[in-house]
């Protein structure tokens, strides 16, 4: 079987979501990856060197600029019926710009996607969590060609170097005209992006206001090195800005710690962080969910205890 990987970049690096997907394409056959952008070439020369990789094709041009998926869409469409004899599969990181491309890709093939697996069990089947993650389904597929998003905690990530793919230049159709890039506001910060961080410091609502959580949560993070995190109930009661989520609705982690403060443990939180390898919980209710999956748990005000723990590091 010959699977087609989307590789997300900003035109000048691989992005880490990228490699989990490798991963999971290895296990199904042959690995082509599709670096589409402009000026992106480095990119390619950077994919061709992930561990496991044959072949990397690479469209340049300013139609793919900003990864549009209306007109990506159509390209790794093509590249699926005509490269080579055509691909078997397309995977993609459940992320963001990988669920806007691959509904559109299954829409154009006329085949059913599966979304975010987290096995593969055959070359046609796969494994995915149901309602929200407290049941997994078994899938197998009968269409013609696979079109899947592949959940980046469940699997280990490639190795970017000590590859030898190969680049190929290709082409597809222009710009679509459906849509068009206005601006990007992108948060910088010097943290440790959420997906990618060995250690997050989760907040909940229980930290009252925004204010309360930078002066709880933000000096534990900074001794830790650790990403910071938030739920859903902290985020829409404004704390912090809605990229901090982790959720069913937000972000899909599994750091090697992650510390939840003042979160109670809803199903829908528990979803998002629950294969994390350490769970430390910090709650003033001894029945709250979270402690039923915390490796650890400590049971008092967290307003105490927090800039306690925080002062003993």
């Amino acid at each position: 079987m010959k699977t087609l990987v989307l590789i997300e970049h900003d035109n000048t690096a691989v992005k880490d979501a990228t490699l989990a997907v490798v991963t999971a394409a290895a296990k199904l056959g042959e690995v082509h990856l599709l670096v589409a952008g402009m000026g992106c070439a480095g990119v390619a020369d950077a994919a061709a060197k992930i561990a496991g990789v044959g072949k990397v094709h690479l469209a340049d041009n300013v139609a793919y600029e900003h990864q549009l998926a209306e007109n990506v869409a159509p390209l790794v469409a093509d590249l699926m019926a005509n490269s080579d004899g055509g691909h078997d599969a397309f995977l993609a990181p459940a992320t963001t710009t990988g669920k806007n491309i691959a509904p559109r890709v299954a829409a154009l093939l006329d085949v059913m996607q599966i979304s975010e697996i987290i096995g593969v069990e055959g070359e046609r089947t796969f494994t995915r969590p149901i309602y929200a993650g407290n049941a997994i389904a078994t899938v197998e597929s009968s269409d013609a060609k696979l079109v899947i998003t592949v959940r980046g905690t469940a699997f280990d990530k490639a190795e970017a170097s000590g590859g030898s793919g190969t680049v190929e230049a290709v082409s597809g159709p222009a710009d679509a005209g459906t849509s068009t890039f206005v601006s990007s506001e992108i948060a910088k910060s010097e943290r440790p992006e959420l997906t990618s961080a060995k250690i997050i410091v989760s907040g909940g609502r229980a930290l009252k206001d925004a204010a309360t959580f930078q002066e709880i949560i933000i000096p534990l993070a900074d001794k830790l090195g650790a990403g910071v995190g938030a739920s859903r109930a902290a985020v829409d009661a404004g704390y912090v800005p809605n990229d901090y989520q982790v959720g069913q609705t937000g972000k899909i982690v599994a750091p090697e710690v992650y510390i939840a403060v003042g979160i109670s443990g809803a199903i829908q939180h528990l979803a998002g962080m629950k294969d994390s390898k350490v769970i430390i919980a910090i709650n003033k209710d001894e029945d709250a969910p979270i402690f039923q999956v915390a490796d650890i748990g400590l049971v008092g005000d967290l307003f105490t205890l927090v800039p306690e723990l925080t002062g003993k590091l």
